[in-house]
């Protein structure tokens, strides 16, 4: 993107800076001469103490945006939000130069000598670097003047030094990422569009318009109201965050061709030191404690030391991998104990300071808090500002010449993890935390986690299948029916009249050893161990769910009382106090929204009912399809294997046709639902989704399995829709039509799903970069390369997506042993699709926090229990494992005659010759014994299959805990740590002097200490 093809003109830039020099006392910490202590001296024993005075560097320059908005007459010309009506950049153009010839000229001249001049670049004052980046010691290495002394103090330092360097050597990668200054670090970015013809009407101001036009007795604008409104709103906003004490600096850039008048507007906001502490204490953030990092995983622990050769073969030696220490909360009073306090800049990572500045961005004013004028998201939701987004660091290729150890986070995201070449390693889950936060984080660490599990279940699945195709030529009723010839002759599929003929049975030989391969024995061993697969695997999953958020510090995280949303407080005509807050804030009534809820699962009920419309469609598509190709002599007998196939890929095109559908629809209703919160929202979205493709996708395997060819009857009296005969299955059963039902869908799907991923954004990304026509002059900043990025949507499409297999693969897995195969292979591919798509093709998304991936392990349970439901019923009614066996026991061990014994004479006169069909009945039609037998065997089957498994899980529910136990003495060692800790910050020395097992310090090839381990 660096060496972009696009061109941009001349840019214009405006850069303000404002800023207050807070005097603070900052701690020093420096190392003692004594090899056993570490002491702390203070300046002043108030750490966090603000003394605001005006100095001679204290400069405010005010703005053209500097005045606050109060609309005296917003009554009267405020619309409602409903009726207000969103512009393009056609329309806006058309009423600025109507305008413009009215009333521009009159108003900006007037305007012009009420605002203040903002003053030119060069007389911006530049903060210095005591207020960037806070105090730092000048006299000698260790902060008193004095060098060190001690080796440890040593191998403290140089560490200090070589991590400074590397920080200095990513600053210069990613100078796009400050100020023009080059030390005030860029957190977030707002952006708006403007043409430079609407720049006289902008200048007007709401009050004065609405006087004038009330003087010669004129009606108002929408559209020139709407403009100067959002005007108004970002004035006030940005005027808001300067009070507040946010840094801002403002640029903007002329796009398209020299003709062109059109305007990008970039306001660059950094948070300063004092108000990252505040909001750090505020957001509950947790800080390291100096000298403590948590051990290294065991292995022998795990159950992967069996597999070293495994493990190092995939492991990746990933540069500048962040240090995890015992961490305890931020605390302003206790910032003196905390490690690395001294170094301001670089104390919070970029991922805590994009969410203080989120933070602020969301609690910021812009008009009446009670009608929720408040908060980014309203401004881009009423389309203020264009986007609103933090910065990526830098290019995510990094050159060729530079060492890794100076890669960029984005950088060593892309080598390490994104790259195709990187399919068989383990992903850097700490890095992509860093980068993009803990909810996203646990997203791939599911993903990954999921593909691990499935490579035992893949390799199963396949010796299952090797194993069928090995023995099938030993199957005795296989081969039987291979050699019988003209033997068994068959009834015709559809009736006589309709031009169908009678066949053999031995026509059916290739079926029939392809149904081999997924209905014998092994196929039912593999079903039962998929059940306890899939419970083991989600229990699990909870176990190092816990390890990981124990380690980024969320696992007693608790999340703050969540705002309304945006199209909330937009709509939402009523007020009410919020319990917890104890503010105003918009409402509306509960009994509507339960009925409008209602309303949303009735037309889910509707749109589920298209579906079997659709498979209804398609099951008279197959039947009369057929016809026509019974009456072929070549082609006879492949006309079921013809229409079941063809059936399968138009069944794959309605299914992803409803789905577009019903995914916009389901959108609507939610919005139009009007929960309060986006959780709320997201929640209900979900399970609606959810509901609906689990009836679109599922619904056809559901028939296959368990209802296709149980309702065709017999010779003499067939059962019949629409007039014609029910369809049957091919072969012996319908297992390997289900087969290949479920190979179609999941491959289709996954490659349609895959496709869209990775040429969507480039086509969006390419069409925005031609709509703003930002073209090249050389080389482009990061923030305008960001801004032709796709907005972030979330990961709602792809944790979809992944459940819907997971359902695939374990309740129908008994028809089909490859499928794990097949979705590890996708999810090998879905991880590189995914990553790419975060660091390459989206804007840079807001670090989100977690504890785990919320609704979605709700879903996967249900999941699993149906799982277990669903193989046992495919064990007992639909392969024909528990028919064999119960012919063992009874006739014959060695199958002899089984062929024989499981189809059914024609009753006389039923037909114009004696032929034979499939099923157990006597010469008259009754059903005979053995098929009763049959059946209370398939229903005790079920019973004790489902009741086994699911009191087995249960036992290792509750005897496998979800949090490990060394985790749990984690938790509790490094509460006692940091109570003692931050109680005398000598305490840790004096541990290590009395016992040098109780702090140990690994000492790296570079000299410095690589790892400090408090063993729990």
């Amino acid at each position: 993107m660096n060496d972009s093809k696009f061109k941009m003109s001349d840019a214009t830039s405006l850069s303000v800076i404002t800023r207050e020099d807070d005097e603070h006392r900052f701690v020093e910490t420096a190392f003692k001469h004594d090899r056993r202590a570490l002491s702390t001296k203070t300046v002043d024993s108030n750490v966090y103490q603000n003394q605001k005075h005006t100095s001679s560097e204290q400069r405010v320059f005010p703005s053209s945006e500097q005045s606050i908005c109060r609309p005296s007459r917003e009554q009267l010309l405020r619309p409602s939000p409903r009726a207000t009506p969103q512009l393009n950049k056609g329309e806006r153009r058309q009423v600025s130069q109507k305008q413009l010839l009215q009333l521009g000229q009159k108003w900006s001249s007037r305007s012009s000598k009420e605002e203040t001049s903002t003053p030119s670049e060069q007389d911006v004052p530049r903060p210095s670097e005591d207020h960037i980046a806070g105090p730092s010691s000048t006299k000698g290495d260790s902060g008193d003047g004095s060098p060190p002394t001690s080796e440890y103090e040593r191998t403290v330092l140089a560490k200090e030094i070589s991590l400074k360097g590397h920080q200095e050597r990513t600053m210069r990668e990613t100078r796009d990422n400050y100020f023009k200054d080059g030390t005030t670090k860029i957190d977030f970015l707002l952006v708006y569009e403007t043409d430079e013809e609407q720049e006289p009407i902008l200048a007007m101001n709401l009050d004065e318009y609405a006087a004038e036009l009330a003087a010669q007795g004129v009606e108002a604008d929408p559209v020139l109201i709407r403009m100067l409104r959002e005007k108004e709103w970002r004035r006030a906003f940005v005027n808001n965050l300067r009070t507040a004490g946010v840094l801002i600096e403002k640029e903007a850039v002329r796009v398209g061709g020299k003709q062109s008048t059109n305007k990008i507007h970039f306001i660059k906001l950094s948070v300063p030191w004092d108000l990252r502490v505040k909001y750090a204490e505020l957001l509950c953030f947790r800080t390291p404690l100096p000298l403590m990092s948590i051990p290294k995983k065991d292995l022998r622990w795990t159950g992967w030391h069996y597999f070293r050769w495994l493990v190092k073969f995939c492991e990746l030696d990933v540069p500048n991998t962040p240090r995890r220490c015992f961490t305890t909360h931020f605390k302003v009073a206790n910032l003196a104990n905390c490690m690395g306090a001294v170094d301001q800049e670089n104390y919070f990572t970029v991922g805590h300071r994009i969410r203080i500045a989120q933070e602020i961005l969301r609690k910021t004013e812009f008009g009446d808090e009670r009608k929720g004028y408040v908060g980014i998201d309203r401004l881009v939701e009423e389309g203020a500002f264009t986007a609103a987004f933090p910065l990526h660091e830098g290019s995510y290729q990094a050159p060729r010449d530079q060492k890794p150890c100076n890669y960029t986070r984005r950088q060593i995201l892309y080598e390490y993890w994104a790259r195709w070449g990187r399919w068989y390693k383990f992903q850097p889950l700490d890095h992509i935390r860093e980068y993009f936060g803990e909810g996203i984080a646990l997203y791939f660490a599911w993903l990954g986690f999921y593909t691990v599990w499935l490579l035992p279940a893949s390799v199963l699945g396949l010796l299952i299948f090797v194993y069928g195709m090995f023995n099938v030529a030993t199957d005795h009723p296989t081969s039987q029916l291979c050699k019988s010839g003209n033997f068994f002759k068959m009834c015709p599929r559809c009736d006589e009249s309709l031009g169908c003929t009678f066949w053999y049975l031995s026509e059916t030989c290739w079926m029939t050893h392809i149904t081999y391969l997924f209905d014998h024995p092994g196929t039912a061993f593999y079903a039962c161990f998929l059940s306890f697969w899939a419970v083991a695997f989600l229990k699990y999953w909870k176990r190092e769910c816990a390890r990981l958020v124990y380690d980024w510090d969320c696992l007693n995280y608790v999340e703050d009382e969540e705002p309304p949303r945006p199209e909330f407080a937009i709509h939402a005509y009523a007020e009410k106090r919020n319990p917890v807050t104890r503010q105003l804030e918009p409402s509306f009534p509960s009994d509507i929204r339960k009925r409008r809820m209602v309303t949303g699962y009735v037309i889910l009920l509707f749109m589920a009912s298209l579906v079997f419309v659709a498979m209804l469609a398609i099951i008279i598509f197959r039947i009369l399809i057929s016809i026509p190709l019974y009456r072929q002599e070549q082609l006879k007998g492949l006309a079921h294997m013809i229409s079941s196939w063809s059936g399968a890929f138009i069944n794959v095109i309605s299914m992803v046709i409803l789905q577009t559908v019903y995914g916009k629809l389901a959108h609507k209703l939610t919005q139009w639902e009007m929960h309060r919160t986006q959780t709320e929202f997201e929640n209900n979205l979900t399970i609606k989704l959810f509901m609906f493709q689990f009836v679109n996708y599922y619904s056809t395997l559901f028939y296959i399995a368990f209802f296709k060819g149980r309702f065709v009857g017999y010779p003499g009296r067939y059962r019949l829709l629409f007039g014609l005969r029910n369809e049957e299955c091919s072969g012996n059963d319908c297992l390997s039509e289900l087969a290949w039902e479920l190979a179609v869908i999941m491959i289709t799907k996954q490659i349609i799903n895959n496709t869209t991923e990775v040429f969507l954004p480039m086509l969006q990304t390419w069409i925005k970069s031609r709509k703003t026509q930002v073209y090249a002059r050389g080389q482009l900043t990061q923030w305008e390369i960001d801004y032709t990025l796709v907005p972030d949507i979330g990961l709602f499409k792809d944790y979809l997506e992944v459940v819907l297999q997971f359902g695939f693969i374990t309740i129908f897995v008994a028809a089909f042993p490859l499928a794990p195969l097949f979705a590890m292979i996708n999810n090998w591919t879905e991880i590189r699709v995914d990553a790419q798509k975060l660091l390459c093709q989206t804007r840079r998304v807001v670090p989100e926090r977690a504890q785990n991936i919320g609704i979605w392990l709700t879903i996967l349970e249900f999941i699993a229990c149906i799982a277990i439901i669903s193989n046992a019923f495919l064990i007992a009614f639909t392969s024909d494992f528990l028919t064999r066996i119960l012919y063992r026991y009874s006739f014959s061990r060695g199958l002899s005659g089984y062929l024989n014994f499981t189809l059914s004479v024609s009753p006389p006169g039923t037909a114009s010759q004696t032929c034979m069909y499939k099923d157990f009945r006597d010469l008259e039609g009754n059903l005979t014994p053995f098929y009763w037998r049959l059946m209370v065997a398939r229903l005790t089957f079920v019973l004790v299959f489902e009741h086994v498994v699911f009191i087995i899980c249960r036992v290792i529910d509750g005897l496998v805990p979800d949090v490990p136990h060394d985790i749990t003495v984690q938790v509790r060692r490094e509460r006692y740590l940091a109570k003692q800790a931050l109680t005398d910050s000598n305490y840790l020395l004096e541990v290590a002097a009395k016992d040098p097992g109780g702090i140990v310090v690994d000492v790296d090839s570079d000299g410095g200490p690589q790892n400090v381990v408090s063993p729990a």
